[in-house]
């Protein structure tokens, strides 16, 4: 005499179904709400007042370098200080469609209320950070702009941006194929910072330029 329907049978094929499609769920939700905002492509967050690198960058021809001063020595780019800013906004007042916007929108005089209260006070202006790899990886900007690695290679073309977001998908793989196959990222040392260079890779002139180029691909070249 049967005791169980035969249907039992199917039973430990619906608990590994169910199993699978919990752990794809899980593994999703972990993925799209923990993981930072720092790491998906499209993240723009919104900053405390509207810099515009395409006014900056594309229109007015400021270098990389004007503002993020350290980025040929220092590991970190730098953003800029208020001095820095400064510099040009104790004569000059901006003018623009976004300036004019952001004014109206936070019942503010001008878009710079934020950057003179910082000049004021002395307290920094609260830049909400873009790009920003976790703790156990080592990234180090200087050794990148060195070789020829340009700042379109990983940040897009800031020059045509509003509002700068995480173009590339700033992830382990990503880095891995252009330490792998390096050449086609490179440029002369003395483009790095040129929005518009569109030179041959690994031409024998870049080459020359390059000292060989040999990236580690091992654990430990990232994760100290």
């Amino acid at each position: 005499m049967q005791i169980f329907p035969r249907t039992l049978n199917y039973l430990p094929l619906i608990a590994a179904a169910g199993a699978a499609v919990a752990g794809v769920v899980v593994t999703f939700v972990v993925w799209y709400y923990f993981s930072p905002a720092n790491l998906q492509v499209g993240y723009e967050p919104d900053q405390p007042l509207p810099y515009s690198h395409r006014t900056h960058v594309g229109e007015l021809g400021l270098d990389c370098r004007y503002c993020h001063a350290s980025v040929e020595q220092s590991q970190e780019a730098m953003i800029p200080p208020t001095q820095t800013c400064m510099g040009c906004h104790a004569v000059v007042v901006p003018n623009t469609r976004l300036c004019r916007t952001w004014a109206a929108d936070n019942d503010a005089e001008s878009c710079l209320d934020p950057l003179l209260e910082s000049w004021e006070t002395g307290e920094p202006v609260p830049w909400v950070r873009v790009h920003k790899l976790p703790e156990h990886a080592y990234f180090d900007h200087s050794v990148h702009v060195a070789v020829g690695v340009g700042c379109v290679t990983c940040h897009g073309r800031i020059d045509q941006e509003e509002v700068v977001g995480i173009v590339e998908p700033i992830a382990m793989q990503w880095c891995l194929d252009c330490h792998r196959d390096p050449l086609p990222f490179l440029r002369p040392p003395s483009e790095v910072t040129n929005m518009q260079w569109e030179g041959p890779p690994a031409d024998a002139e870049l080459l020359a330029e390059v000292a060989p180029v040999r990236p580690p691909e091992h654990c430990s070249g990232c994760h100290r």
